[in-house]
């Protein structure tokens, strides 16, 4: 682009591009692109510097905007950093509906190294401009700029200035830039050096040139719809710069566009009424009586357990009969049956403990081959067997002692000694 060009371009347009001061006032206009950079060599002079003299500070600097008595920014203004050794930049598109009323907005920047911070305010005081909106407006999508970069005033100078050679309007701005991130982008691979991608939207009061209505051809709209490249006779004029995807600009009328009133829906049952801003409650909170409270929650209910544990305790402890008293109120001829019939079931316990019964082998005596002496059994006569089994697994070891063979088959007599008694039997 020439210089005249660049003359023509600088007198027209009114982007706003200021650098970052304490409490600095700056004014831009409705419906024209903001841009405020955040510059990291300002603000190095509020924190320490390097501990030893002639070393270059190169700390690690991150920024942080809100609007003032709030945690975020506005609607309409944006904020983007890309490393901590990058400048950072505020950037959007004011509405008409803001000029009058000044915004304050808090920057306050960290020192990663120090991690000391600096705060300052900036104060945006939009105002308006003639001729709001400009009727016709068109956005561009370029694929090779992400969005701080189209910020650059240089860059973004040049992108104008082709717009207006092809364009040819009296009045050109910047209505406003979107990341691609922001529309729904994907986060590019970190190959071949890609980018982002960025949406540039300007305004100009003259109708749109036939170059830019060249898309709109129905061989250009099958190529897009083909995936294609379209046939656009001015994308040489940015191609050395700005490769813009043809396929995706938009061209918008506003005179052509029919507004659309829609009435205010009223609010139904279970809808807050629009109170206006939220105000929170004072600091100073007023005093308040919980005696009420502490008689209701633990005051009553202990009251009521109390009785009722009185009662429970007065039914069981102080109202009990006694044996003797029992014994007094129940008639002689009851207490004689009862007490026969413990006798008589007393009686038969110990009887049939005492009863006859044929004892299981493993309880028999054994005799010795030698001596003839009878080995006592395992258990004792008096051993209580109405509740053991028949049959019991042996506890002791036993080996054989006689064997005896017939000329027929062979018969054993296996006579099994206890342990104990082994020794007499070697």
């Amino acid at each position: 682009m020439d210089s005249v060009g660049v003359l023509v371009w600088l007198s027209i347009v009114v982007t706003i591009l200021s650098k970052s001061h304490a409490d600095r006032n700056v004014y831009p206009s409705a419906g024209v692109l903001f841009v405020h950079v955040l510059e990291r060599e300002y603000f190095k002079g509020e924190f320490p510097p390097y501990p030893k003299p002639g070393d270059a500070s190169n700390d690690p600097i991150t920024f942080n905007t809100n609007l003032m008595g709030y945690p975020d920014r506005p609607g309409w203004l944006r904020y983007i950093q890309r490393t901590p050794h990058s400048d950072g930049v505020l950037y959007g598109s004011p509405t008409s509906e803001l000029v009058g009323k000044p915004t304050v907005i808090e920057i306050t920047a960290y020192n990663r190294r120090t991690f000391e911070t600096a705060r300052h305010n900036l104060i945006i005081n939009i105002m308006s401009t003639e001729d709001f909106p400009l009727p016709y407006q068109a956005e561009f999508f370029i694929k090779n700029m992400n969005v701080e970069e189209m910020l650059a005033s240089e860059v973004l100078g040049d992108f104008l200035g082709a717009v207006k050679n092809v364009w040819q309007p009296e009045r050109l701005n910047a209505i406003n830039i979107t990341s691609a991130l922001d529309r729904g982008g994907r986060v590019p691979l970190p190959i071949n050096d890609l980018k982002e991608g960025v949406y540039v939207m300007v305004g100009a009061d003259v109708p749109f040139s036939s170059c830019l209505r060249e898309v709109e051809t129905p061989q250009n709209q099958l190529r897009c719809s083909q995936e294609m490249e379209p046939v656009i006779s001015c994308d040489k004029k940015f191609r050395a710069q700005f490769h813009i995807d043809w396929c995706k600009i938009s061209l918008v009328d506003i005179t052509k566009v029919v507004p659309v009133h829609r009435e205010k829906a009223e609010p139904g049952t279970g809808i807050l009424p629009d109170m206006g801003e939220y105000k929170p409650p004072s600091e100073t909170l007023e005093s308040r009586d919980y005696f009420a409270d502490f008689l209701i929650t633990l005051a009553v209910p202990s009251a009521v357990a109390l009785v009722l544990l009185l009662i429970l305790g007065y039914s069981m402890c102080c109202r009990r009969e006694g044996v003797e008293k029992r014994n007094m109120q129940t008639p002689d001829i009851q207490l004689v049956h009862h007490s026969s019939i413990q006798k008589s079931t007393k009686e038969l316990r110990s009887m049939s403990k005492n009863r006859e019964i044929s004892w299981p082998l493993s309880t028999l005596p054994v005799f010795h081959h030698v001596s003839g002496e009878v080995v006592p059994p395992i258990h004792r006569d008096n051993y209580e067997t109405t509740s053991m089994p028949l049959m019991q697994t042996q506890t002791v070891d036993f080996v054989p002692v006689a064997s005896q063979k017939t000329q027929s088959s062979w018969y054993s007599w296996d006579i099994y000694i206890p342990r104990s008694q082994r020794s007499e039997v070697k």
